[in-house]
């Protein structure tokens, strides 16, 4: 935006401006449990003030808002489209099938690994790791009491299992939240983050397995979960059939189809599973994709985990996007980023040191945030132009917000998602913490890959022969000089 009157922010001015965000944002949170999207659209008229003393005017700080707020156009549409398909899953039969095999499945001896996949497998097709948690894991909670298994250990399984389901599944919030804000892709970011989310699960299901031997029964039996079975199988009708869409969703993900295009084709093709299949109306399906699924089923547990999707349910989401891009925007074009980042950014040596900085800074924001969109977004935002600099794709940006905010939000009992686990689980932090271990374990093996440069994947990369050429010719004008 070219203005000869506009200023660029000093370092004290800067962090005053950034400041004034934070403080909004982490008291509105911690102090008065506002939600966030309200919070982020205040900061950006906070911001206001600010820019227009370095010389912008209104019209000039609008028009940054728009552009920003219009990068989320195509994260908006794969939101509407997931809520569609949460929903028509839901009435096809998709999820509550995923759930009763899952449950018949979990193998007495090796408790501990298939409660492990039982919550990833719930948490990836429902997309949410606190719907997880409240149902399958309060049910693994209690066949986990029944054979004597301590709470703690059964806990760690469970929030291990669900966050790692959360990460890798399209239909979840922060998967798309991340790479919107760093400006990766979606599937990009899915696909880049696999790289350290499916070693550290690996050595997660390792643990647990060796953990679980030492409590292994003959046999489960528990009247929470025959509960389910019963009530899932009642309901719903069960078979091969109700997992199709799911083969025609990876299908297309395989194929390289475009998301808004492979998430819209499942999610159409879950209304029809509804309505022939299911016996729902056409106008049911209908009211499902827009409102989401809200059928009463008599069960507590299973309403928690089958009450959800639709369009409305992905509003606040979209409205969080919309801010927290048009608060980024206004943060980078007024110079603000930029004062902060060069403050500290010649101790950035090399990939290490970039990867371990954006880790720290993620603790730090959840910590004083008190929420994991806050800390990804802040995160995101703030780091952004260092791996810009040095010429990284932002999904090495965006695993690495994750690793830190979402995965990590459990671990501090004022956030909202340690908050959840504590009342919903029954017990505190300190008793599941130490069995955390994916918590621990990808933002080390993420460490690692940036120490030896595996999988830091640049942008515009330059063939190693023109690299070669390059060298050559470099030497020879030095030769010539």
């Amino acid at each position: 935006m070219k203005n000869e009157n506009i200023k660029k922010p000093g370092f004290l001015f800067a962090v005053t401006m950034l400041l004034s965000i934070v403080s909004i944002i982490s008291v509105g949170i911690l102090a008065f449990d506002a939600p966030i999207q309200v919070l982020m659209f205040i900061g950006m008229f906070v911001l206001v003030p600010f820019m227009m003393k370095l010389g912008y005017t209104y019209s000039n700080i609008q028009d940054v808002m728009f552009k920003s707020m219009g990068q989320s156009l195509e994260s908006v549409l794969i939101l509407i489209n997931v809520g569609i398909l949460i929903g028509t899953w839901i009435a096809s039969g998709t999820v509550p099938a995923l759930v009763y095999y899952g449950i018949n499945l979990i193998s007495p001896r090796f408790f501990l690994l298939t409660t492990l996949i039982f919550t990833s497998v719930v948490a990836t097709t429902t997309g949410t790791s606190w719907g997880a948690i409240g149902t399958a894991g309060v049910a693994m909670m209690g066949v986990g009491s029944t054979i004597g298994i301590p709470a703690g250990i059964t806990a760690g399984a469970i929030l291990s299992g669900a966050y790692f389901g959360d990460k890798v599944s399209p239909l979840s919030d922060t998967t798309n939240l991340t790479p919107t804000v760093t400006g990766a892709t979606l599937f990009g970011h899915i696909k880049h983050m696999m790289y350290t989310a499916v070693p550290a699960y690996i050595i997660t299901a390792i643990l647990f397995t060796i953990i679980g031997l030492q409590y292994s029964v003959d046999r489960i039996d528990s009247e929470h979960v025959n509960v389910l079975l019963t009530e899932l199988s009642g309901n719903f009708t069960i078979n091969w059939i109700a997992f199709t869409p799911i083969i025609l969703l990876v299908a297309l993900m395989m194929m390289k189809k475009p998301a808004v295009v492979s998430i819209f084709a499942a999610a159409m093709y879950g209304g029809v599973l509804a309505v022939f299949y299911q016996g729902y109306s056409l106008s049911a399906v209908f009211n499902i994709m827009y409102d989401g699924y809200t059928v009463d089923l008599g069960n507590g547990t299973i309403n928690e985990l089958l009450q959800r999707g639709g369009i409305t349910d992905m509003l606040p989401l979209i409205a969080l996007f919309l801010f927290a891009l048009g608060l980024g925007g206004m943060l980078a074009e007024s110079g603000v980023l930029e004062a902060i980042v060069n403050s500290f950014a010649h101790k950035i040596q090399g990939h290490f040191s970039l990867t371990l900085m954006t880790l720290l800074v993620g603790y730090f924001t959840l910590a004083i945030g008190g929420a994991i969109y806050f800390s990804s977004v802040m995160t995101g935002t703030i780091m952004k132009p260092l791996y810009d600099r040095m010429n990284l794709k932002p999904e090495n940006l965006s695993r690495t917000v994750e690793a830190a905010a979402t995965l990590s939000g459990t671990l501090f009992p004022w956030v909202g998602a340690g908050m959840f686990a504590t009342t919903t689980l029954g017990i505190p932090v300190s008793a599941y913490l130490p069995y955390t271990f994916l918590a621990f374990i990808t933002p080390i093996i993420t460490l690692i890959y940036a120490a030896t440069g595996f999988t830091m994947t640049e942008k515009d990369a330059v063939p190693k022969k023109k690299k070669e050429k390059q060298k050559v010719s470099g030497k020879t004008q030095l030769s010539n000089a």
